[in-house]
């Protein structure tokens, strides 16, 4: 066909068939890892092996999304010995991280009674760090989301198994597996808990750097387990001002931060920790409204806010242009599209730009082929071909877009 992708190149159709991972570049990438596997020990090999599990879910959710059952099989086959084999190691055995990573690859496959055992067996053996422990909060947190989406509304939800979860982590004892009930009592403690433990660490100031990294990551989780925890037993709104109120501080001490030392963050991790947070806040507002009635705009502001904010996340693009599809006027996107790629040197506004006026391209020619007489179509496509070739002219002439061989590749594809 004339060109081979390394990785993969999810954004381009070969005939009908999506481009996936090409056999060269899978078999470039295994090869990396195990040369690295080789020569890495300890604390490295730990995290070369997380990354490489993290490769292979990335693998399982695109055969998910193509729906491609067959394929699914078999690379959940690979997967998971590849994770098994990871967690017999003696180093890995006590890797909360490897374990929230399998229980996830297991929850993924279908298999959810497994990934349960699984994610029980590490809660059961992580100790008792309660919200002290970053790891155990990542874990706790996965664990709950995963449980909460499988609620069909939000009433009801106070004696889930995601409260069970969230109400354990805060009592610091063993933690013991869902038995059908939660008691209201511990949810009232277990929330008088985290609004000490958030009020705690967003007053206090890290003594170090290295200090200040293991801080940003544990307030991510901790916020994350509270509003989950509010959302479950409270309601949005009470979710909503925790993510407020954790945005604001963490604004407050970058700003702060940016005064005393003359400079942009004395550590980069400031900024990540607002992204996280907002990312958490906007995918909440998603599961609620898919599973509840609430009205659009909240989501909409937070991501416009957010995006300004952080022009190259790619998991808040996607979650733009899904709810602007919903939208039947284009311009308030577009308006949005402009001011961004006018203000960011990065390359990711661009390719969403692009990808949502295809999107939209692709929806008015169903209409227009739809076989049903005659049809009076609403959204006249003379101006989108046009658009979408500027679009890719003014990204190819920006100073990123130039060396981009995918914004290339899909322009020929485009063109063709």
């Amino acid at each position: 066909s004339g060109f081979n992708s390394i990785g993969h190149m999810d954004t381009m159709l070969r005939g009908r068939h999506q481009i996936g991972h090409s056999k060269e570049g899978e078999e470039f990438i295994q090869n990396v890892f195990h040369v690295l596997s080789q020569i890495l020990t300890g604390k490295e090999k730990s995290n070369l092996a997380v990354c490489w599990l993290q490769y292979e879910i990335s693998k399982v959710i695109q055969c998910l999304q193509a729906k491609k059952k067959k394929k699914l099989k078999a690379q959940g086959r690979k997967s998971k010995k590849l994770a098994k084999n990871f967690l017999k190691a003696p180093d890995n055995r006590n890797n909360l991280c490897l374990w929230k990573l399998y229980a996830y690859l297991e929850w993924l496959l279908g298999n959810t009674d497994d990934a349960r055992k699984v994610f029980d067996t590490a809660l059961c053996t992580a100790g008792t760090g309660g919200l002290k422990s970053a790891q155990l909060c990542s874990l706790s947190l996965l664990y709950a989301q995963l449980e909460a989406e499988l609620l069909e509304s939000i009433e009801g939800a106070v004696t889930s198994p995601a409260v069970h979860i969230l109400t354990k982590l805060t009592e610091n004892g063993p933690y013991v597996p869902y038995s059908g009930q939660v008691l209201p009592v511990n949810v009232l403690k277990a929330r008088k808990t985290y609004e000490h433990a958030l009020q705690d660490y967003l007053s206090k100031t890290p003594v170090s750097d290295q200090d200040q990294v293991n801080d940003t990551d544990q307030l991510v989780n901790l916020v994350g387990c509270y509003a989950l925890f509010q959302y479950l037993t409270v309601g949005i709104d009470a979710a909503v001002l925790i993510y407020t109120q954790a945005s604001e501080k963490l604004e407050a001490s970058g700003s702060q931060k940016c005064e005393n030392t003359g400079e942009n963050f004395g550590i980069l991790n400031l900024p990540t920790a607002l992204e996280a947070v907002t990312l958490l806040h906007t995918n909440l507002l998603r599961f609620h409204m898919k599973i509840s009635v609430y009205p659009l705009n909240p989501l909409r502001e937070a991501l416009t806010e957010a995006l300004k904010r952080y022009p190259s996340n790619q998991s808040l693009w996607r979650s733009y242009i899904h709810i602007q599809r919903k939208s039947h006027s284009a311009s308030k996107a577009r308006r949005f599209f402009d001011s961004v790629t006018r203000s960011t040197n990065s390359l990711e506004p661009w390719l969403f730009a692009i990808q949502a006026e295809q999107m939209r391209k692709k929806l008015t020619e169903k209409v227009q082929r739809a076989d049903v007489g005659e049809i009076h179509c609403t959204i006249p496509e003379t101006g989108l071909t046009n658009r979408i070739v500027a679009l890719f002219e003014h990204a190819v002439q920006s100073e990123n877009g130039t060396h981009c061989p995918l914004l290339w590749r899909m322009y020929l594809n485009f063109m063709v």
